[in-house]
């Protein structure tokens, strides 16, 4: 049976005129991606001869197809950092109108999604009126709907507890663990204001500097009066911050995390038809309690939401902070482990479960069922190469 996605490839490839060089690049690859034109192996059976040929992926980030290997690799990574302690779950959303800013300046837009969100945490649960602490925080970036619109939003994971620190997040010479109270991580009113205050400061710094690429719609806000009155009504809007209770356990998070950190706009699974002029997939309607429905959008259309989802070259979609920060993080890790311990915590690393191994025989052939399927040939791609590192489909 012919991959869905390959027909969406075309589309992409088909409508990419008029956007950003990451957007095309990303609509080059999808379209080529385990095709002929990335190369591959000519496979032969052992017993009946029958041909077959696999096609190279194109390893570019926004493809459906290509994300299953990095999500393994990033699974057994963020399961040597894991603590035997209850995990909160936090998302913090853009308000609707800094959507299409999102849009017009997605470097700047989602780059202070990031600093706002992390920082406004930090902040709160280094204050002594809270925790006191510094915690540990993974988070993922998506910008997506269910409908492909533009809804920005970020995913963050945080320890429920951390070391002992200062109300500036400095850790004391001697940090002790200082765990959250039963299901209560941080008060979320004065996190979603903290939140907004440190996400409209930011922006208006980037406004004061020329950072941000006003146009359409926007182009008005270039002048001092229009954007006050724009930045104001952003101050009086109420900013959604969620807040879920404590998974199950630290295995229960690692694999929510997984699910979140590697998914792009579009799964295959969602496809349900898709034709020259239309592509048509599944959703939930959450405004009618998560009742699945089908939309049915023309090519154009389809492009335009699925490419407005490209992120800029170099813009990283999963960072970590406080704990979990590249920098003295296997040290205050360690130091975690140590006085969790001392409270009769276990702390090995949770099991995580791997993909099936991949037997040394090659594949049966589908067409006898007996014989082996071993490479005969390579196949050389053509003269145009994808944005992303092929790799060879495993599949």
């Amino acid at each position: 049976m012919r991959d869905p996605l390959l027909d969406v490839g075309a589309i992409l490839g088909r409508h990419a005129a008029g956007l950003t060089a990451e957007q095309r690049r990303a609509a080059r690859d999808l379209a080529a991606c385990r095709t002929a034109r990335l190369g591959g192996v000519a496979l032969a059976c052992s017993d009946c001869g029958a041909v077959a040929y696999r096609y190279r992926s194109c390893g570019n980030r926004h493809c459906p197809k290509c994300q299953g290997g990095r999500r393994a690799s990033w699974l057994e990574r963020e399961a040597s950092y894991l603590l035997p302690v209850a995990y909160h779950h936090l998302v913090f959303t853009l308000p609707r109108p800094l959507a299409a800013l999102a849009r017009s300046s997605p470097r700047v837009a989602y780059g202070l999604l990031f600093a706002a969100a992390s920082a406004a945490v930090r902040e709160l649960a280094a204050d002594p009126k809270h925790l006191g602490a510094q915690v540990g925080l993974v988070a993922v970036l998506h910008t997506w709907g269910q409908t492909l619109s533009l809804h920005p939003h970020l995913h963050v994971m945080a320890t429920g507890g951390g070391l002992s620190c200062d109300h500036r997040g400095r850790l004391d010479e001697a940090p002790s663990w200082r765990g959250c109270r039963p299901g209560f991580f941080l008060p979320v009113r004065p996190l979603s204001r903290l939140f907004r205050g440190k996400y409209l400061a930011g922006l208006q710094a980037a406004h004061g500097q020329g950072r941000l690429r006003l146009r359409g719609a926007q182009a008005e806000l270039a002048e001092e009066a229009a954007w006050k009155r724009w930045l104001q009504g952003l101050y009086r809007q109420d900013w959604v911050v969620y807040s879920q209770p404590p998974s199950a356990g630290p295995a229960v998070v690692l694999k929510y995390l997984a699910r979140y950190t590697y998914r792009v706009a579009l799964s295959n699974r969602r496809l349900v038809r898709v034709t020259d002029e239309a592509v048509t997939f599944s959703y939930k309607d959450y405004r009618q309690r998560g009742k699945q429905k089908e939309l049915t959008l023309p090519g154009p259309e389809f492009a335009r939401r699925f490419l407005q989802h490209v992120l800029p070259r170099g813009l990283v979609r999963v960072r970590h902070y406080g704990l979990l920060a590249n920098r003295g993080r296997e040290g205050k890790l360690a130091a975690c482990r140590r006085l969790l311990q001392a409270q009769g915590k276990p702390c090995a690393p949770p099991e995580v479960v791997q993909p099936a191994t991949v037997p040394e025989e090659g594949p049966r052939c589908p067409a006898c069922g007996q014989g082996e399927m071993r490479a005969v040939a390579v196949l050389c791609r053509s003269p145009w190469r994808p944005g992303g590192r092929g790799a060879e489909d495993s599949s």
